[in-house]
């Protein structure tokens, strides 16, 4: 297990100033803490489309700031409608990018073109605010709820790299941690692009929190073993129903914490919630280059060519999931009706 230092600020992966959006370039973690400095709504989609930028609450945040900052170059309502399908486009799964540029576009409509750049600035501004707000109240909540569980395993990367503030299901660990009641995370690898390897050990070393990582494929046997007490997940999507769109493996880890008699929680804010889509079977699974799977840090892992599929997401059905936990508090399936 991973002896560190304890106490360190959570990362900022991302913050606006001087008319430049800086983020931290997270396709070079954790080797090298390289800051993106971008300018464009292009730059800023850009970052998304190759997860520099990456995190369904941090890329609708990132896509906010990417409108305001084409209006500040050109408050035309041809530059607002380019920009905004330009980062529309960036990534189609999660629901934070769509919502987040509806919302700047609809905050600039309302006034002047003239006062297009500020109003877009001011609504990315506050779109920040909020979800730092409610990482803030999702740690909380989630460490109520899992107060008894000392061993909890988390996929992919959910912390301050993927959500401003502390993030989402890392947060929870992280207050756990915090209030004394945690002995270890465990941290699957996340492949193909391993950002629980690379991010998430990353985030929970500068935290000083004991973790240990494993390879996808034995998170469900150490599940079986009774080596894990409870999974907590982060999401992308969550439809009406309560279905969770996730980093693939995800549905995996569902169906083992299903079998073992644990809790299988997600944690979200609900600017992920989307009640437009009623059930999982709507959502758009990106797929994304085979390239990422059959290659590894630039070194084939496999014959040139080999067909692939490389989707990004999986589904877990609401029966499966324990508790969907947001801002709002501890919410449960179905949530047409409940939120």
């Amino acid at each position: 297990m991973a002896a560190t230092r304890a106490g360190t600020a959570p990362v900022v992966a991302l913050h606006f100033g001087d008319g430049v959006l800086h983020a931290i370039d997270q396709t070079e973690l954790p080797w090298r803490e390289r800051q993106l400095e971008l300018r464009t709504a292009a730059e800023v989609a850009d970052a998304i489309k190759r997860l520099a930028i990456r995190g369904a609450p941090l890329i609708g945040v990132a896509a906010a700031y990417g409108v305001a900052l084409e209006l500040a170059r050109d408050p035309a309502p041809t530059s607002l409608s380019r920009a905004a399908e330009t980062l529309r486009t960036a990534r189609p799964t999660a629901v934070n990018l769509s919502a987040a540029v509806d919302r700047v576009e609809r905050a600039v409509q309302a006034v002047g073109e003239s006062d297009a750049g500020d109003a877009a600035l001011t609504e990315a501004r506050a779109i920040e605010a909020e979800e730092q707000a409610a990482s803030a109240a999702i740690a909380t909540h989630g460490a109520e709820l899992l107060a008894g569980a000392r061993r909890i395993l988390t996929h992919c990367n959910t912390g301050a790299l993927a959500a401003p503030g502390r993030g989402t299901a890392l947060a929870v660990i992280a207050e756990l941690a915090a209030r004394g009641s945690l002995d270890a995370a465990i941290a699957t690898e996340s492949r193909p692009l391993l950002q629980g390897a690379r991010l998430t050990v990353y985030e929970l070393s500068r935290l000083g929190i004991p973790h240990e990582l494993v390879v996808d494929s034995a998170a469900p046997g150490l599940i079986a073993a009774g080596a894990v007490d409870a999974v907590i997940v982060g999401c992308d999507r969550v439809a009406a129903n309560g279905d969770v769109a996730n980093k693939v493996g995800t549905y995996g880890l569902a169906l083992a914490a299903r079998a073992a008699a644990i809790p299988f929680v997600v944690a979200g804010p609900t600017s992920t919630i989307d009640l437009a889509t009623p059930t999982g079977a709507e959502i758009t699974i990106e797929e994304r280059d085979p390239d990422e799977v059959r290659l590894i840090a630039g070194r084939s892992l496999t014959l040139p060519g080999t067909p692939t599929r490389n989707p990004a997401f999986d589904v877990t059905p609401a029966e499966l999931v324990s508790a969907l936990v947001t801002e709002d508090g501890v919410l449960r399936p179905p949530l047409a009706s409940g939120r």
